[in-house]
Order: structure tokens, then C-alpha cells, then sequence
């Protein structure tokens, strides 16, 4: 009998990312300053061609 390889998250490890982040932004650990970083981050990264020819990514 074959068996298929699951690649991805189980419902277990989900809730377990939930709950995690859920008590990170309640203790502070996650911030709005954070996720506008983050998100400034990522952009930066997906659009690196932009940064090159000097767009600013700043959010805000």
C-alpha cells in the first residue's frame, strides 16, 4: 500500500501557532510598530527592484 507524503500543517500545529501568537500580542511581544517593520521588511524584499531605483517602502 502507498503512502502520500503530507507536506503542510497539521490543524494541531495551527492552533499552536494561533494561541502562540495570540499570547505574544497580548504580552507585548507582537506590536503594531512590529508588524508595519515587518511588513516594510517584506515589501522591501518583494519589490527590491523598486528600493534600486530609490522608492521608499516606508509605511506611514
Amino acid at each position: 500500500m502507498a503512502y502520500r507524503y503530507r507536506r503542510g500543517i497539521s490543524l494541531v500545529g495551527l492552533i499552536y501557532l494561533l494561541v502562540g501568537l495570540y499570547v505574544a500580542w497580548v504580552y507585548d511581544y507582537i506590536t503594531p510598530a512590529l508588524l508595519r517593520d515587518v511588513a516594510e521588511a517584506l515589501l522591501a524584499v518583494l519589490l527590491w527592484f523598486l528600493v534600486l531605483l530609490g522608492v521608499d517602502l516606508h509605511l506611514g
